[in-house]
Formats: structure tokens, sequence, C-alpha cells
């Protein structure tokens, strides 16, 4: 892609802009040749012909707009003069027929995982304390602090300081000369390689700020999410704190986990404060649990399997003008590649498959399938309308900024993660990821609710593309953050893994970017290279409430 324009799709009548073109330069698109009337920003689009009020704008093939003020040919798009508009959908399937990439790359290659009782398989193990209601969230604090630093999980600091090594020296009679060569600075690094149990990943807390108050189906539905995470095949087992009063009692939680996963056998340890002689007694009940709970998840170690058991989750979030032609697309080719090997990629955010709802219909393989996802998408939109919102209320200020125009806009670049394939199941927020092949679920498109969601039903890694760049991640998978263009990349290496702006450099195509991605999630589920917000200790967890997020 290495020209200063591109038309994305024949049927496009907006040209998006590579790089900042000035007043005046040249155009030569599809047998039109004119010049740019004015400074077209980089990413953003501009006009290959001129268009009435109300005429139609087309991107990615798809109607992304209609223009409300007259725009001359070679004029910017700008949220003056277009609004959003989107084709319209039905829950009647047309014929659709797929064509799997090449994966012959990838045949016989394995990732080291953890392997679960129920057949899945697990790139990280880690143990879970889980608060069933907000009143619980302190004694979690409490229970952190205790076992974190001192089993070498801690990921909030850059490194420890050993005050116990001075106070030792002290005791033992040291000269002020001796205290000044202790060391007492351990990295994070050593830390690591000091954990007491090699085999665990982490214990991860998983605060929240529900279970009890609001509505009955907020703690149902928590307590599905939260079931979820325990079945999680990066989980080896969880610590549950539960009040006694709350919405979400122990037995709602108890149900859900059998509903979701029941097969599922892990360890997990209940204890209720309102049963508990003391606040004390219940932590010191709560350490044990969790220590010895961390002394079977030990006993587990990775070994090979193949990629089908790959759960892969496909975000997106702080996207601009080149995520959809390059991080999603690119992604959506690792996706492609996935399902030939058997694997599940998940594809959410709901709000942003707005405008190619007939696209996702025609490529669900059952009648089921395709009315369901007609059904969410129909209530998720009444439900914005409802409360004076919308779609088209979806993109950022940042988004805009950077070149997306309309939510349709948006959308039709974010949906080119989920591929190309048959879409195999439809999920509803929750509900879990059990065939092979392109999955569908339902989440808002908010970046940590929708990463959030697609763990809580099953995903073992995330992708996640960004064209503003963000430190999100996830307490339980890995989120690898692949940047749209490689301005970003330079400027926030520290957080992301994969630069995908080599596309619109042409050192890449689209597909030696795709198999470039998969091998890097391999080496990522393998444990062998650590995704950037596990560095970072990045565990952003939102439950979404269900009320309307976009």
């Amino acid at each position: 892609m290495s020209k200063n324009y591109v038309q994305i799709d024949p049927k496009d009548n907006i040209i998006v802009a590579i790089t900042y073109l000035p007043k005046n330069t040249f155009v030569d698109v599809a047998g039109k040749t004119f010049t740019l009337q004015e400074d077209i920003k980089q990413k953003h689009k501009f006009a290959l012909n001129d268009f009435n009020v109300g005429d139609e704008l087309f991107m990615y093939g798809v109607l992304i707009g209609k223009a409300v003020l007259p725009i001359q040919k070679g004029t910017a798009i700008t949220i003056e003069n277009v609004k959003h508009a989107s084709a319209e959908f039905n829950d009647s399937k047309e014929k659709f027929s797929w064509s799997a990439p090449d994966a012959s790359n990838f045949k016989g290659r394995t990732f080291s995982g953890y392997h679960r009782k129920d057949g899945k398989v697990g790139t990280a193990n880690y143990w879970l304390v889980i608060p069933l209601t907000f009143c619980e969230n302190r004694n979690i604090d409490v229970l952190e602090g205790a076992l974190s630093e001192k089993l070498g999980y801690q990921t909030k600091k850059d490194f420890a300081v050993d005050t116990d090594a001075l106070i030792s020296q002290y005791k033992s009679g040291a000269s002020t000369e001796d205290i000044y060569n202790t060391p007492i600075i351990t990295t994070k690094e050593e830390m690591s390689k000091n954990r007491l149990f090699p085999n665990v990943d982490g214990i991860k807390f998983l605060k929240h700020d529900g279970g009890c108050g609001g509505i009955r189906q907020d703690s149902e539905t928590l307590c599905k999410l939260l079931a979820g995470y325990i079945a999680n095949p990066n989980v080896a087992g969880a610590t549950i704190f539960s009040l006694g009063c709350q919405n979400a009692q122990i037995e709602m939680m108890q149900n859900a986990l059998k509903t979701i996963a029941p097969s599922c056998d892990k360890t997990v340890h209940y204890l209720e404060q309102q049963k508990s002689t003391s606040e004390r007694n219940l932590i010191e009940e709560a350490v044990k649990h969790t220590f010895t709970g961390l002394i079977e998840a030990n006993k587990i170690v990775r070994q090979p399997a193949p990629l089908s058991k790959l759960v892969l989750g496909l975000e997106c979030g702080g996207s601009d003008g080149f995520s959809g032609i390059s991080a999603n697309p690119a992604l959506g080719y690792a996706s492609d590649l996935l399902v030939a090997l058997g694997g599940s990629p998940v594809l959410s955010e709901f709000p942003e498959l707005n405008g190619v709802e007939q696209e996702i219909i025609n490529r669900c393989e059952t009648e089921e399938d395709s009315n369901k996802f007609y059904d969410l998408m129909r209530a998720y939109s009444a439900a914005a309308v409802a409360v004076g919102s919308g779609f088209e209320n979806n993109p950022s200020p940042g988004n805009i900024k950077d070149g997306l125009i309309t939510d349709a806009m948006k959308s039709a670049g974010a949906a080119k993660k989920g591929g190309t394939s048959p879409v195999v199941q439809v999920l509803d927020y929750t509900e879990q990821a059990t065939k092979p092949g392109l999955n569908l679920l339902c989440t808002p498109g908010n970046d940590v609710e929708s990463t959030t969601g697609l763990v809580g039903s099953g995903c073992n890694v995330v992708v996640f593309t960004t064209g503003l760049g963000t430190p999100t991640g996830n307490p339980v998978a890995p989120v690898l953050k692949m940047s749209s263009n490689t301005n970003l990349y330079e400027r926030m290496n520290d957080i992301i893994d994969i630069n995908a702006g080599t596309v619109i450099t042409g050192e890449d195509t689209i597909e030696s970017m795709g198999e470039k991605i998969l091998d890097h999630i391999i080496k990522v589920a393998s444990g062998e290279v650590a995704s950037k917000a596990v560095l970072h200790g990045n565990n952003d967890f939102i439950p979404w409430k269900r009320g309307v997020s976009l």
C-alpha cells in the first residue's frame, strides 16, 4: 500500500488519504483524474465525485453515511457535511461460500499450554480471588497484600524493597557499613524467577462494584460472568468471598458454574463473612485455602497442544482511520488461518457491526444463529434509542479526530477483525464459545467491558487492535496490542506488542501480516513471550450491567 491514497473497494466513492495531501495534489482513481481542492489530513477521506444533499457515501463497499451538505469532488469528508447512515438488513439469509486460506505454514504447529481435565488448554495458569459483592472488596485488598508480593506476584511496581533483610541484619548485630552493603532491591524479573510456585502465573483479584443493589438480573449476569472466568482454561481454581446478605448468593454462583461448565471440577472455596466468627478468622481461612490451592495448581506444567485449542478474542479500541485498512483486516486473516486450523476466534462489540449486519447474517451457518443475531442487534439498537442515544453516537472524539467520521464507517472497518469465515455460533453475553470456527459474542463496544466479556466466554488469548494507543489488559488472558500505524508503535512501544503499520507502508501484505500475528500469538500462548499488558500488570475488569453501553 505504497500510494498516498487508496480506494479500498471498487464501490467506494470516498478515498482514504494514506499521507497528508496538500491542496492541488493530482489524483488518479478508478479512471477519474482531478486535483484536490483543499488539504486532506492523513487517515481522512475525500470525495471521489460531487455529492448532493441526501446522496449516499460508500467505503469498504458498504453504505457509511449520507451527505447533509453539497460536497465537491476533491474536498474532505467531515462530520459537518456527512451524517451516519447504514444499510438495512433482514433476517433472511443469502447464499454464502468460503474458501479457507492456505494454512500450510502452521500445519503441525503446537503451543505449550496448561491442559485441563475438561479438555480445554490454558495459555496461563492463575488462581482467582473473587468477591460476590462490592462489600468484600476490602477483604480482597487484604488478601492481595498478604499474598502477592510475598509469593513473587507483585505487578504494580517495577521493583520490591526487601526491608526484612535490613531488619535481619540489625537483629544480628550488623554494622552500619554492613547494612549499607546489603542489597534490598529486587526487580520484577527477579521476583518472577524466585516465585515459590513457578508453574502458577499469578493470583488475580477480580474486584467489582456489583453483586447487590440494582436489578436482580445484574447479579445473575455477574455470577455467570464470574463462573465463566473460573471455567476459563487459564484458571486453576478460585477463592470466593461472600458477605452473606447480598443478591449474588453463593448458591446463585454455584448454579451458574454448573450451568456454564457442568464438567468443571476445579477447586473453588466459598467463604461467607456473616458466618465467620471474625474478619481475622475469615482472612486466615482465605489465605490458607488459597495457599493450598496454589500448591495443587503448581503441579500442572505446560505441555504441547494443537492450535485448535486456541480461543482467540478479537477486540479493538482507540481506532483510527488506518485501523480498518491495516490492523483489523490483518487480524481477520489471522482469524481465518485459525479457523482453518480448527481454532475458535470470537468477534465481539455488536454496536461496531452496525452497517454490516446483512453480511454477518449471510455468513451464519444456521438459521437459528442468523435469527439470534438479528434479534440481538435489533434489541440492542432499540435499547440505545430508548434512552435517547443510538449506534450513531458510538465514535469517540479520538475516532473522529483520526478520520472515523460515522459509526458505519468505524463498524465496517472494525468488522474486518472477524475475517471472512462462516459464523458457527452466535452468543449472548456470558454464553460460552464451544464450537470450532468464528463465534460472535454480544458485548458493548466499550473496550474493557468487551474484553472482560470475551474472556468470560472462554477466550484464552486476546488481540486488541488500536490506532491511537491503549494500555488495556485483562486479569486472566494475555492481551496483545497491535498498532494500525508505525508512528504509534514507535511512540508507545512500551505498551504495543505488534506493528501492523507495515501494511500501510507496503513492507507487509494483509496475508504476511496475518501470519506474523498468528506466529506471535503462538509464542505468547506458549509462555515464550509476555504481552506488554501482562508485564505492566494491566488487569482491567469491568462487568457489563446490560444497560445501554456503547
